[in-house]
């Protein structure tokens, strides 16, 4: 049985494979390790849900279950074989082959024109504001943790520089064009 592939799955299968763990272990570390800029485990049902899905698809497996005075019970989680295999896969498909994606904001873009130049050019110039303090944050987030991590698990921090480095740009300039009047709003032929 082959189960679907997701950003959430593959933590999860590669922190098992690290050690047999529990949830809540698996997302503090996401979170630790600032791994949830990139793996959405802002609500902890999804985490279980995840488990749950891999279990079914006989990637992952019970190791023990126990419970601590006053504690709720906790299940340790262990790869198969097969989890460690899926994994190994799912990283050579996903490094290899660039994903279709539907983020939101070129949706936004497509259709700009919903909104009035000025209240679009608000909305671009708090949209730079925005990308400029989360540049800020990830600089400080690579400096403070290069100092004790070796690059190869701070390569997609490097990643997301580098893309936000690129939007900023784009938002930029975007917002000069508004600011001067460069876009026609005017789009009836």
């Amino acid at each position: 049985m082959s189960t679907r592939r997701s950003p959430l799955a593959m933590a999860v299968l590669s922190l098992v494979c690290e050690a047999p763990m529990h949830a809540y272990r698996m997302q503090q570390l996401i979170k630790e390790r600032h791994k949830d800029d990139v793996v959405n485990v802002a609500q902890r049902n999804s985490v279980y849900q995840t488990i749950d899905r891999l279990l079914r698809a006989g990637l992952l497996a019970v190791r023990e279950t126990s419970r601590e005075e006053n504690r709720p019970e906790r299940t340790v989680y262990e790869p198969t074989d097969a989890g460690r295999e899926t994994l190994r896969q799912w990283m050579r498909t996903m490094l290899s082959t660039p994903a279709r994606e539907f983020p939101e904001f070129p949706a936004a873009l497509a259709f700009l024109p919903v909104l009035v130049p000025d209240e679009a050019g608000a909305a671009v110039e708090e949209r730079v504001a925005s990308l400029e303090a989360r540049l800020s944050e990830l600089d400080c987030e690579l400096v403070e943790t290069g100092r004790f991590l070796p690059r190869v698990f701070l390569v997609e921090s490097e990643y997301q520089r580098a893309v936000l480095t690129a939007e900023l740009d784009y938002v930029r300039g975007l917002a000069d064009d508004l600011r001067a009047g460069r876009l026609n709003w005017d789009y009836r032929l």
